[in-house]
């Protein structure tokens, strides 16, 4: 059970439930030293990537080095922020773009060092943080196999996969183990956004918006898209998959996305669009969870709450992408009976996670 702590506008007295934070962000030393290497080096072609990371890990703007020196702190200064907003627990993920930029050989060891990082962190502060391993779907026999291993063996509770991998999507049979694991063990995957591959980007770049603030959200529901439409989800009907930011705006398109994944299929207007065993919608209400994860805005969580269902949306912050006091204080503000409130920011995710 996790217990509640007070934040400074609780005045001290912890409320009725554990705010557990769902998509936090964090980065160890050595992808640290490995990411700077690839921006040095200019090694991959990528523009999103030095666009995102290139920025962050070497701009000394006041936002970056916040962000820069918090992702790589799992102790006393991450839980002194935790504490300050009444955070009871991070679930605690590798930041985008992960080990998705390497070579297979680099991320699959990457990928392991930084699950053993990780399971130590939570061992030593177990109250506070719960993990998602990282895996390398650059070689989707061995990410299922970390992940197994970080399961069954460090205690973690599923994946975080940074969107595509080079300009690749999970709907691809070829990355299926990865889904036959984590649905065998009966783990979530997390699907983080990224920036757009380089097919993508352009348009975005030219404008400033291929990040959190439009481009994310457009790669991301791409990403999920395709996964249904993909037949993913009739392949492994028990399969959970994870999104933050209240679902990347999939939720507002309900409707149009059945009637014209239905009308393109009456029409057989693509090879690749064939007949779902059901509705897009009903994939999104039964094998998807939404995290508020940068969005504390109560028409949005209200409205994604009624048509994906309120056990469907769970709390998050985007530490340390995003760390406003105040936006605990609005999400803490939102008109949920005592039940409902203790469902959102601690049941689901105990649920989810399996805490």
């Amino acid at each position: 059970m996790v217990t509640p702590i007070p934040a400074a506008h609780d005045g001290g007295v912890a409320p009725p439930y554990a705010r557990i934070a769902t998509e936090e962000a964090f980065m160890t030393r050595d992808v640290y030293a490995a990411t700077r290497r690839v921006i040095e080096e200019h090694a991959i072609d990528d523009p999103g990537f030095y666009a995102l990371q290139g920025h962050y890990l070497t701009s000394t703007s006041e936002r970056s080095t916040f962000i820069a020196s918090r992702l790589q702190d799992l102790g006393d200064r991450r839980i002194a922020d935790m504490d300050a907003t009444g955070i009871s627990m991070q679930i605690l993920g590798l930041t985008a773009p992960g080990v998705q930029i390497f070579d297979a050989e680099t991320a699959v060891s990457l990928a392991a060092a930084t699950n053993d990082e990780l399971a130590e962190a939570c061992r030593r502060h177990p109250d506070r943080f719960a993990g998602l391993a990282t895996i390398a779907p650059q070689a989707p026999a061995k990410a299922a196999e970390e992940l197994s291993r970080a399961v069954t063996q460090l205690g973690l509770k599923g994946a975080m996969i940074n969107s595509h991998t080079r300009g690749e999507y999970l709907d691809d049979p070829k990355f299926w183990d990865i889904f036959e694991a984590a649905q065998s063990l009966g783990v979530p995957v997390y699907i983080h956004p990224v920036t757009p591959p380089p097919n993508m980007i352009g348009p975005f770049l030219e404008r400033g918006l291929e990040g959190a603030i439009f481009g994310f959200a457009v790669e991301t529901a791409l990403h999920m898209m395709r996964l249904i439409v993909g037949g993913v989800f009739d392949r492994f009907p028990d399969l959970t998959i994870t999104v933050g930011h209240l679902g990347e705006g999939l939720p507002f398109w309900l409707y149009r996305l059945d009637y014209m994944h239905k009308a393109s299929v009456t029409a057989k207007r693509y090879e690749a669009m064939q007949p779902l065993q059901r509705k897009v919608s009903d994939y999104l209400k039964e094998n998807f969870f939404y995290t508020t994860s940068g969005m504390p805005w109560e028409p949005a969580i209200l409205y994604t709450r009624s048509v994906v269902g309120a056990d469907r949306v769970m709390y998050a912050m985007d530490y340390p992408y995003e760390y406003v006091a105040e936006e605990v204080v609005m999400s803490d503000a939102l008109p949920l009976d005592a039940e409902e409130k203790r469902a959102f920011f601690q049941g689901i995710a105990e649920k989810v996670f399996s805490l």
